[in-house]
């Protein structure tokens, strides 16, 4: 089972984002987690999220994705690394 700190406001406590960047908007589902911003401006930033994982094995994320709501075949992709429960 995958969780995306629904289930405590405590697990997601230690959430930082770095920038000038601030979401309209965080949609938490088992299956997503999504931001919505109403500006975001020219340069980095970047944004942590809570992923529980309540079993043992090897998890392959899908890539982060960021495109432009009313625009979307602007967009970037960046690839995730998998990650190792033992």
């Amino acid at each position: 089972m995958i969780s995306l700190g629904t289930d405590s406001r405590l697990a997601t406590k230690g959430e930082e984002s770095k920038g000038w960047v601030w979401p309209a908007f965080e949609e938490r589902s088992f299956e997503a987690y999504r931001a919505y911003y109403r500006f975001v401006p020219k340069g980095s930033w970047s944004i942590e999220y809570t992923l529980r994982l309540n079993n043992a094995g090897v998890f392959q994320l899908p890539p982060t994705r960021v495109e432009a709501m009313y625009s979307p075949e602007m967009f970037g992709e960046l690839p995730n690394a998998a990650v190792q429960v033992k």
